[in-house]
Formats: structure tokens, sequence, C-alpha cells
């Protein structure tokens, strides 16, 4: 989905695989299946963990998905690897991403309007940076614009509006920000990357995409 780790873009590409993206909500994931008759749908997930294989099932299934982690498993093992390892050889490749959730409770009437009030701060006064980067595109699905703020351009999204804004910068940091369509709450996630050169780098690269994702909420003031 919009909100889940720009990487999947990445790893897709690499695959030679299509990557579509959808709005929230496995609703919208298994609706590909319908939309696109002519390919063959692999797999869909988003932000919340929840992971589709294949079309036999449509909606996030743990059964498929548990499944599918084993042959994962196995085909390490058979390598003498392990799955861990595998997702250290892909943050070698592909860089290494860290995401964070940081849900806002609003609640009552008061907490609708002030949910509403926020997300109306954030078009009208747009963060210009984000971590230090600045900020070069801002996604906007309710007015269905997408704006590159570097050059001024303007172009139309092809998608079904909902009240999300997404703000890309320079670095690759990703900002969207919506109100939960079930509870009292705004919801942002932030997803930020590091390129990574070696296995041993990682935890100190963690550590680093931990304190830079802190420092973008408290820029927020989210937390």
């Amino acid at each position: 989905t919009i909100v889940s780790t720009p990487m999947i873009k990445k790893l897709c590409a690499a695959y030679g695989v299509e990557c579509k993206l959808g709005l929230t909500g496995f609703k919208w994931i298994a609706k590909f299946i319908e939309d696109y008759p002519e390919l063959e749908f692999i797999g869909g997930g988003e932000e919340s963990f929840g992971f589709m294989t294949g079309d036999f099932v449509r909606d996030k299934d743990a059964i498929t998905a548990s499944l599918l982690a084993c042959e994962i498993a196995t085909e390490a093992k058979n390598q003498d690897s392990l799955i861990y390892q595998k997702l250290i050889d892909l943050y070698l490749r592909f860089g290494l991403y860290q995401e964070r959730l940081i849900s806002v409770v609003k609640k009552g009437i008061e907490g609708t309007t002030a949910i509403r009030q926020m997300m109306e701060n954030l078009r009208q006064n747009p963060p210009k940076t984000l971590g230090g980067s600045t900020v070069v595109s801002i996604q906007d699905y309710q007015s269905l614009i997408d704006k590159n703020t570097q050059a001024g351009k303007i172009t139309n999204i092809d998608m079904p509006a909902s009240n999300l804004l997404v703000y890309h910068t320079k670095d690759g940091t990703q900002l969207a920000a919506r109100p939960s369509g079930t509870e009292p709450k705004i919801k942002f996630y932030i997803s930020v990357n590091t390129k990574l050169h070696n296995p041993e780098q990682f935890t100190e690269a963690q550590k680093k995409l931990d304190i830079k994702l802190n420092d973008i909420a408290k820029e927020l003031k989210i937390i």
C-alpha cells in the first residue's frame, strides 16, 4: 500500500516484478486481482504486517504467509544460511530501510475537530524538510494531486480519493499522514533509509535511523 516501505518497489524492480500501490486495506490489495486479470498476482501486503500469498484467499492470511516463511527458512537452511541473514543480504543490496508508525489519539467531538485541523495544517503548511532533507514532492490523495515542489510541476493521481498526505524527500525519507477510518486517531507513517556497505554496519546504522525517526517525530510534534 501507499504507506508501506518504499523498499518493496526496489525489490520488485530488481526481480522484474510489477509493483502496484493501492490504498490501505486488503479490499484494495485484492481488488488488483480483478482489475488486472491479465497479470499473475504473486502477493500483496501492507504496513500492518498482513500478507496475502496468491489469489485463493483474498484477505490477509496468516496460514499461507506462515507457509511462505517456512519455505524461505528451508531454502536458507539448504544454503547454510538463516532468514535473518537473508534479510541482511537484502539490506546490503537495496539499502537499510526502517519504518515507524505513530498514532496520535484524539477522542470525542473535540478530537475529531483536532484531527481535521491537523490534516488541514499539513495541507496548508507542509513541512519543507524532514530529518534535514528537502521535501521534493507532496501527494494529496484527497485532491488527487502530485506536486513536485522543486519544479513546481503538478500531475494527477489515478486512484480513488482518500484523506491521505504523503511527503517524499531528496534522501528517500517518506512521511504519510491519514486519519484512521475506524478509531479516533491520526496515523503518521515515517520511513527512513541509509546505505549499508557491510553486515558489521547493521547495528550502528539501525541506531542512527532510530535517532532520525525520533528527530522527525519531534519536528512534527507528534511525540
